[in-house]
C-alpha cells in the first residue's frame, strides 16, 4: 500500500512543489494551508510534514495536537528560521526530524524515507513486544487441572508485586514458563528478564558472571564487564537451579536480596540494583538445609512466595490438552500431515509415568509426528522411550535383597559416577541432587578426595 503524507504549509508554491515530488516518488498526499485544516485529516497520515510558522496555530501547537491524537505518526518540521534552540525545542516536543529551508528535493526525500523507516522499526518493536506478552499469557500455559488452576491464581496475585518467588518442581514441569509468565504480567514486563542457569556456570566463574568484574581483576580481564544483576537492573532475574549455588555466592545473593547492593569482582565500589528475583529448584532445599549445604537465611529470603509445580503424573487430566497443543504446534514445523490423535494413542500417553514431565511429552509428540505416515496419530505411532514404570503389588523387595539403605545409596552413587565418567556435576544431575549434596554424601563415604 502507498504511504500517505500530510503536508501542512501556508506557502502555496512550496506546498505544490513538495506535493509533486512526493507523488512522483509513489506517495499519496493530503495538503493543508493551516494547522486547523491539517488536524482534520491527520488520523490517516503515515507521515506529517509541517511548517513551523503557520497562521493562527503554529507548527509546535499542531505537533502537540498530533501527539495527543496519534502518538505513532512521525512529524518532520520545516522552517526558514532555523537555529539550534529551535531544533532542540521541536525535538523535545516530539518531532522526528527538522528540515531547514531552503532544502533540496533530494534531501527532502532522504528525510521522508528515514522518518518512515524509524516508524516501521518502532511498529515492529511494539508488535514483537505484544506477541511476546501474548506468548506467556495463561491461556498459552496448558493446565486445566485443579493444581494448575491454583498456580495460575497465585501468579495473578503475585505478578503485580515485587515479592520474591521460589518455584519448586521436577525437571520438565515448566518452571521456566511460569517464571516468564510472572515477569510478563508484572509492571516490569518492558524491562529485562535475565535467566541465570546456576548449574551451567562453572563454580570458579560464577561470581564474575553474576556480579561482573573490573579490568585487571584476574588474568584475561582486559576490560571491565557488568554482571547479570547489572544487566537486569529495573527488571527480573530468574535464578534456575538455585540449589547448585556454592556457599560463598549464597552470601552475596543474600546481600542482593536484603540490601540490593553488590561489588564487582576486583572492585570496592558498592553498586545498587533494582531487580525482582524468581528462583527455581528441582531439589528439596529443606534437605539441603539439614545437610548444611544451603544457607537457612537465604532459603527464607527466597521462600517468600513458594510455588510447587506438580509433576505431570499427578495431573494427568492435562495430558490430552497438552498432547493436542503440541500436535498443533509441532506438526507444521516437522512437516507432518498429522491433524489429530486417536483414543488408543491417548490412552497410551495417559498410562505412561512421564519421568521427564511436560518436556518429555513434547519430545515424544515431536518424535511420533516425524515417524507417523498418516494424518492421525495412533497408538502404534506413539514412540515412548521405555515401558511404563511397573507398580509394586506388595511390600516385598522394598530394597534389593541383601542390601541396607546406606549400601543401596552408595551403590547408586558409584553407578552415577561411573556413568558420568567421574564428573560430579553430571552425576549429581543423574541422581537428582545438587553438587553440594553429592559432595556431602561422598565425604560421608570417604570418596570426596
Amino acid at each position: 500500500m502507498k504511504k500517505r503524507v500530510l503536508v501542512v504549509e501556508d506557502e502555496e508554491k512550496l506546498r505544490r512543489v513538495v506535493e509533486l515530488q512526493l507523488v512522483s516518488a509513489g506517495f499519496e498526499v493530503d495538503k493543508a494551508a493551516t494547522a486547523e485544516e491539517g488536524v482534520k485529516v491527520v488520523d490517516r497520515a503515515d507521515l506529517v510534514l509541517t511548517d513551523l510558522r503557520l497562521p493562527n496555530m503554529d507548527g509546535l501547537g499542531l505537533l502537540a495536537l498530533i501527539r495527543r491524537q496519534n502518538a505513532q505518526v512521525p512529524v518532520v518540521v520545516m522552517t526558514a528560521y532555523g537555529s539550534i534552540e529551535t531544533a532542540v525545542e521541536c525535538m523535545k516536543a516530539g518531532a522526528t526530524d527538522f528540515l531547514l529551508k531552503p532544502f533540496s528535493l533530494d534531501h527532502l526525500m532522504q528525510v521522508v524515507h528515514k522518518a518512515l523507516e524509524v516508524r516501521a522499526l518502532r511498529d515492529e518493536n511494539r508488535q514483537l513486544k505484544e506477541e511476546l506478552g501474548r506468548r506467556y499469557e495463561y491461556d498459552n500455559i496448558i493446565g486445566r487441572s485443579e493444581p494448575m488452576q491454583e498456580i495460575f491464581a497465585t501468579i495473578e496475585r503475585v505478578a503485580p508485586t515485587r515479592a520474591t518467588v521460589l518455584l519448586a518442581g521436577e525437571s520438565g514441569v515448566g518452571k521456566d514458563l511460569i517464571a516468564r509468565a510472572i515477569h510478563f504480567h508484572s509492571p516490569r514486563r518492558d524491562r529485562p528478564l535475565v535467566k541465570i542457569n546456576c548449574t551451567a556456570i562453572p563454580e570458579n566463574l560464577m561470581e564474575s558472571e553474576l556480579f561482573g568484574y573490573e579490568k585487571g581483576a584476574f588474568t584475561g580481564a582486559v576490560t571491565s564487564k557488568p554482571g547479570k544483576f547489572e544487566q537486569a537492573d529495573t527488571g527480573t532475574v530468574f535464578l534456575d537451579e538455585i540449589g547448585d549455588v556454592p556457599g560463598p555466592i549464597q552470601v552475596k545473593l543474600l546481600r542482593i536480596l536484603q540490601e540490593r547492593e553488590f561489588e564487582r569482582l576486583g572492585s570496592n565500589v558498592t553498586r545498587h540494583t533494582d531487580v525482582r528475583i524468581i528462583a527455581a529448584t528441582n531439589q528439596d532445599l529443606r534437605a539441603a538445609l539439614e545437610q548444611g549445604t544451603f544457607r537457612e537465611d537465604l532459603y527464607y529470603r527466597l521462600n517468600v512466595v513458594p510455588l510447587n509445580i506438580p509433576p505431570l503424573r499427578e495431573r494427568k487430566q492435562d495430558i490430552p490438552f497438552l498432547a493436542n497443543h503440541f500436535i498443533r504446534k509441532l506438526a507444521a514445523d516437522s512437516g507432518s500431515a498429522v491433524e489429530s490423535i486417536t483414543d488408543a494413542a491417548m490412552e497410551r500417553l495417559m498410562a505412561y509415568h512421564w519421568p521427564g514431565n511436560v518436556r518429555e511429552l513434547e519430545n515424544v509428540i515431536e518424535r511420533s509426528l516425524v515417524l507417523c505416515r498418516g494424518t492421525q496419530l495412533d497408538a502404534g505411532d506413539v514412540r515412548l522411550e521405555s515401558a511404563p514404570r511397573p507398580r509394586s503389588q506388595n511390600g516385598q523387595h522394598f530394597l534389593p535383597e541383601g542390601l541396607t539403605l546406606d549400601q543401596y545409596e552408595q551403590e547408586l552413587i558409584r553407578e552415577a559416577l561411573r556413568r558420568a565418567d567421574g564428573n560430579k556435576s553430571h552425576a549429581a544431575r543423574l541422581l537428582g541432587l545438587t553438587r553440594n549434596a553429592l559432595r556431602y554424601r561422598l565425604t560421608q563415604m570417604g570418596l570426596e578426595a
